[in-house]
């Protein structure tokens, strides 16, 4: 049987429309065996909360994914049907996003009567955090980071707009700030006394000492560091939270199922695990070459 130049083209824009769709399914059934797995020898509920980086196909242009309403709805039903006296492992990979959309999930998980246990193998910054206050455990990878929670307000941190209210006499500054520094004070309120709920519920189950609760608002919601300020394992322990250094290999293995979309040349390469050095070859024997 011979096909013309016409079912040859055809016969590759077939193949190259359906392989993407093979490709999909198969890291589709990857990720359920793996979460499978990983839930049957830790007795819980997964629940996979990952934000990353995508693009649109059309375009190639990148589009950041945050905390959203429909991840609040589809956390909120996983943890509804999740039975009473079984853990809940969360597994966060965020930059943050919506007030509304986070509170509503950290008022979820501090309501589950088991323990919940937040693991961070990356980032979790600002709503993530909050996220991770309304644990039992936070398990972290020794090089991932938490973040501040202090409230933004049009792309500026609320405390800034405060600051601006009290360094400068009020008959020198316009309606619009006075406005905004109103709103920022009120923002800032909600959130300190939302995070104080959270430390709270925790305390008898996490073991957070009294004292140390009002030091973690204060450094997390008074904008002293940048919203993007990178709060490490080691200033996390120190604040006094219920940090835990080493996360189970599945949860890199999740990530890995997780990729960073590629466009053109990738930004990182390197030799994949087990690596093996190269060995040392010998130098040759005999007279050196001349210079």
């Amino acid at each position: 049987m011979s096909f013309g130049l016409g079912e040859i083209i055809g016969i590759f824009f077939l193949i190259s429309a359906i392989q993407p769709l093979v490709q999909r399914r198969r890291i589709e059934f990857q990720r359920l065996r793996t979460l499978q797995t990983f839930e049957q020898s830790r007795k819980s509920r997964v629940i996979l909360l990952i934000h990353r980086q995508e693009s649109i196909s059309l375009l190639g242009i990148p589009l950041s994914r945050y905390i959203s309403i429909e991840d609040s709805e589809q956390v909120l039903r996983a943890i509804r049907f999740t039975p009473p006296n079984i853990p809940i492992d969360l597994i966060l990979h965020t930059p943050g996003g919506l007030v509304l959309a986070t509170e509503q999930i950290a008022r979820a998980l501090i309501r589950h009567p088991a323990k919940v246990t937040v693991f961070i193998p990356h980032y979790a910054m600002s709503g993530g955090t909050m996220l991770a206050l309304a644990s039992d455990e936070i398990v972290m990878d020794a090089n991932a980071v938490l973040g501040p929670v202090d409230p933004q307000l049009g792309g500026m941190a609320a405390a800034s707009i405060i600051s601006v209210v009290e360094r400068k006499s009020i008959d020198k500054i316009d309606d619009q700030t006075l406005l905004m520094a109103d709103l920022a004070k009120k923002a800032q309120a909600q959130v300190q006394r939302f995070v104080r709920t959270l430390l709270l519920d925790d305390i008898p189950k996490a073991k957070i000492a009294p004292e140390n609760i009002e030091t973690i608002i204060d450094k997390l919601t008074t904008g002293q560091i940048t919203h993007d300020c990178p709060i490490t394992v080691e200033e996390a322990t120190a604040l006094g939270l219920p940090i835990t250094v080493g996360l189970p290999k599945s949860i890199y293995d999740l990530m890995e199922l997780y990729p960073q979309p590629q466009g053109g040349r990738p930004s990182v390469q390197y030799i994949p695990m087990p690596y093996q050095p190269y060995p040392v070859l010998p130098e040759p024997k005999g007279r050196p070459l001349p210079d």
